[in-house]
């Protein structure tokens, strides 16, 4: 019976090395871990110190103020343009100002603003189901997506404005 000996592995040899491999792997994937939550922890810091130097900003509340304010004399004013709607000349008038600016505003990249005048073309619409095909083929996916949301938004608005004409009528006569 002859029996082979096993040579012992030297430093150098292929064998010793992939012991070495796994043990730095076996450190690595910890390692990048750590890294990567630091970097999420140094990113949120980021923010918070930024959003809270702003909020302490001494101008930010009168600011904010102000952009409130012309939002709302902007939705009057838009509410009160609403009202003058009383002949169908005015109504289609509007409907196409409205679809116009929403291209406009589409075509320059600002989906929000093409979104409200394109939801008040369709507020006005007389046939506001084939405009929406119409707008579902012709738009980009996360645009109609906004503005489908924004729909019924525009519908109370145009009903509160309206309301709001025969109010002044009934008191007016």
């Amino acid at each position: 019976m002859a029996v082979a000996l096993a040579k012992p592995a030297s430093r150098g040899s292929r064998a010793g090395r992939g012991r070495a491999g796994t043990a730095m792997s076996g450190w690595a994937r910890p390692l990048l871990l750590l890294l990567a939550g630091a970097c999420g922890l140094a990113l949120l810091g980021y923010g918070v110190y930024f959003d809270r130097r702003r909020r302490n900003a001494p101008d930010f509340q009168r600011r904010l103020r102000q952009k409130r304010r012309k939002e709302r004399e902007k939705a009057k004013e838009h509410d009160a343009e609403l009202c003058k709607m009383k002949n169908i000349g005015r109504v289609q008038e509007f409907f196409l100002q409205e679809v116009q600016l929403g291209e406009h505003w589409l075509s320059r990249g600002d989906h929000k603003k093409s979104v409200e005048h394109l939801t008040n073309a369709i507020s006005v619409c007389a046939q506001p189901r084939q405009l929406l095909q119409v707008l579902h083929n012709t738009l980009p996916p996360q645009v109609f997506e906004m503005l489908m949301r924004r729909i019924p938004y525009a519908k109370q608005r145009l009903q509160a404005a309206l309301n709001e004409q025969d109010c002044a009528e009934d008191e007016k006569e």
